[in-house]
């Protein structure tokens, strides 16, 4: 595997930024703007993704970083709920929420194969 040498380089970490993207985007519209509370929290959940895992990659051990990609994964689940809460409400139709939810599965699937990478590296 390549030295990375800062977080930017990540593929996962451009595919969660890529995901903030769409959900920022999407929140901009009706019934978003009149539900602030889920709007914020999604934002916050989508947002997770990228920061932790750049966050993870400062840090100073191989250990924090794993633990950092880990809440990243967390993330995707708490973004999917939320996607998925959001479809069930009608604030977003079934192709969109299923175009964001792979995305999410994706970059879960990375960051899985990235954390496992990792733990057995050093083995």
């Amino acid at each position: 595997m390549a030295k990375f040498r800062t977080f930017e380089e990540l593929e996962v970490w451009k595919s969660g930024m890529s995901s903030c993207e769409q959900v920022y985007a999407l929140t901009e519209n009706v019934p978003f703007t009149k539900d602030y509370n889920l709007k914020d929290q999604i934002r916050r959940s989508a947002i997770s993704i990228p920061s932790n895992i750049a966050e993870g990659f400062e840090r100073s051990t191989e250990k924090q970083f794993i633990y950092f990609l880990v809440i990243a994964k967390g993330s995707c689940g708490e973004l999917r709920t939320q996607l998925n809460l959001a479809n069930r409400l009608n604030y977003i139709n079934t192709e969109f929420y299923n175009q964001l939810n792979n995305n999410c599965i994706s970059i879960s699937k990375q960051l899985s194969g990235f954390i496992n990478y990792l733990k057995t590296k050093g083995k």
